[in-house]
């Protein structure tokens, strides 16, 4: 891997790039999924690639090949020199990069158990016992569930004398349970809905999970929601999960820090953002128990946002996005750091692959727990009237992030401290920063959870990243509850 990256620095250098770097990776992904008792699909590739990207004439170039032969790289290389070139006949400004000390480093993400050394046959044999346990409750018509791991091993060169070399390990899996009766489908995940829980481990996630001991309750609750009442039209009091939490963080506070989003040169999937430069340390985002980090540092947690180094061989850090309700901090490049005046990059930039460019991506986007030892069972007690809400369904949010609505896969109406009763196809609405601020209590840090988001899209051609959200239970007041199904 230095042979074939030191290869193509040598040639955009000697072509008169002032900055340039070199990816090489090598990547192994094994995908399993099961349905109603049967193989639904299986796969487990490998791949080598490498990338090149090159500042010229103060102008962007990037090309990308999976021929790792010399000729090949070579040609790589002249083909960013290339698009530099062509770019800079129509550059608005020149580029110009916050500082980076050069970085000499190797790491690996720690990994218990290898999941490539852990035979199919006990993959499967772990996932047609769970799909035997959901079709074995009465009125469960599809069982589906996953298993995915992947291992990549990445090395950065650049042109300022950086050599980073790293491996990360990620592993996941989940499974859904579906009931259709009298034209309704309702659903249950677990661990969490649209693939379930992902971390940086490798085989003992799967372990630690407790797949196959959940999945009885989850074909169960998929039935019964066939019963439940529908969930009334109010405003009051929510209770959120920790899953529903977390993708809410993503969606309300992780797309709108991207400061391509906020700058205009990255609006695709997600849109742009209202957090416009002149907000920063003056908008009040959410309540003074509102405390938001980016973080990928390894402290953080084994999260898909967690690594050593971003793509830019820029060193992981952390990151006060939301202070004490206050907004405090952009996740950036080292381009848009230099653009806005921040003396460094805060780690960013990440590309699905070697193969593609990086963009400013969520790391680990996570709301900080409760200083004071608070469980969901208390946090309930504590509620005399509202509705609690658990795994997301389905979600809308405007171009700017800032008038959303969330749909969960089940509910309950909290009376007098307690749960009542379950509620079928609930929702809730809001704006951005009333929701936040109308936070007035979150759980504990040991019942804090780091969720996996391992389908974020972003860019054109669309690339896609696993990011991390740490998230316990919190409680909001006066929301909008039920808007999905208003009649």
């Amino acid at each position: 891997m230095d042979e074939i990256g030191q290869l193509a620095l040598d040639a955009v250098v000697s072509g008169g790039a002032s900055y340039a770097d070199a990816r090489v990776g090598e990547q192994r992904h094994r995908s399993l999924i099961t349905k109603n008792g049967k193989l639904g699909h299986a796969a487990d590739s490998e791949a080598q690639a490498i990338g090149v990207r090159v500042l010229l004439h103060g102008a962007w170039g990037f090309a990308a090949s999976d021929d790792c032969s010399r000729e090949a790289v070579i040609a790589t290389a002249e083909r960013a020199l290339a698009i530099a070139r062509a770019s800079a006949r129509v550059k608005q400004a020149e580029v110009r990069l916050a500082p980076e000390p050069a970085h000499q480093a190797t790491w690996i993400a720690p990994c218990r158990r290898d999941p490539f050394a852990v035979s199919v046959d006990e993959n499967l044999a772990l996932l047609l016992a769970i799909d035997k346990e959901l079709r074995a409750v009465k009125g469960v018509t599809l069982a589906e569930a996953q298993m995915n791991f992947i291992r990549q091993k990445q090395l950065f060169l650049s042109s300022e004398g950086s050599r980073i070399e790293q491996t990360r390990v990620l592993s996941g899996a989940g499974y859904t349970a579906l009931a259709f009766a009298e034209g309704e489908i309702q659903k249950r995940s677990y661990p969490n809905s649209f693939g379930g829980q992902y971390q940086l481990k490798g085989y003992e996630l799967i372990q630690e999970l407790k797949l196959l001991e959940n999945a009885q309750r989850v074909g169960e609750e998929a039935v019964a929601l066939h019963k439940a009442k529908q969930c009334p039209q109010a405003v009051g009091t929510l209770i959120l999960d920790s899953s529903q939490l977390g993708l809410q963080v993503h969606e309300s506070i992780g797309h709108p820090i991207e400061l391509d989003r906020v700058l205009g040169t990255e609006a695709n999937f997600a849109g742009m953002s209202f957090l416009t430069l002149d907000q920063l340390g003056k908008l009040r985002y959410g309540s003074p128990v509102v405390n938001v980090v980016a973080d990928a540092r390894l402290e953080h947690g084994p999260g898909l946002g967690t690594f050593a180094f971003d793509d830019e061989g820029v060193a992981a850090q952390r990151t006060n996005i939301i202070t004490a309700g206050e907004f405090t901090g952009y996740i950036t490049s080292r381009e848009t750091a230099a653009q806005i005046g921040q003396p460094r990059s805060n780690g960013c930039m990440r590309a699905e692959a070697v193969n593609r460019l990086p963009l400013i991506r969520m790391t680990n986007i996570s709301i900080e727990p409760g200083p004071r030892p608070l469980s969901p069972e208390e946090l309930i007690a504590d509620t005399d009237s509202g509705f609690y809400m658990e795994t997301n369904r389905s979600w809308s949010i405007d171009d700017k992030r800032y008038n959303f609505q969330f749909g969960t896969e089940i509910g309950w109406e909290i009376k007098h401290g307690k749960k009542v009763r379950m509620l079928k196809n609930p929702s809730y609405s809001g704006i951005t920063t009333e929701f936040w601020n109308s936070m007035d209590a979150i759980c504990s840090r040991e019942h804090w959870t780091l969720w996996g988001t391992p389908n974020c899209g972003k860019g054109q051609p669309q690339q896609t990243m696993g990011t991390g959200h740490g998230a316990a239970p919190a409680r909001f007041r006066n929301i909008k509850i039920g808007t999905a199904y208003q009649k």
